[in-house]
């Protein structure tokens, strides 16, 4: 039988990834204080963190509510539309030209 990389249980790719020094040594010290290489431990994260389930890493991805502003008047004040928030934005960006500009 001809050795072949289909054959094998697992087969090697070699890549090069550029990491932080702090980042290396960290993970240098964590391999030789779990009796591994460094190549055995990269392989183990990136193995966990490819199998692990979506739910599980990344948590519920809904969207929080926006903040209410609530001034002494105890009345809260109503969430902006992204239109609304954009002309806002815009009327007060005038103003301050107009006023720079009168100076």
């Amino acid at each position: 039988m001809t050795g072949g990389a289909g054959k094998h249980k697992y087969a090697f790719m070699r890549t090069t990834i550029d990491l932080p020094d702090f980042l290396y040594r960290e993970l240098k010290s964590r391999a030789a204080l779990g009796g591994m290489t460094v190549r055995e431990l990269i392989t183990r994260y990136l193995g966990e963190g490819l199998h692990a389930s979506p739910a599980a890493s990344a948590g519920p991805r809904r969207r929080s509510a926006p903040p209410v502003a609530i001034p002494a008047t105890g009345k809260p004040v109503r969430a902006l539309s992204r239109a609304e928030l954009r002309k806002a934005e815009d009327d007060l960006e005038m103003a301050h030209h107009a006023r720079s500009a009168r100076r």
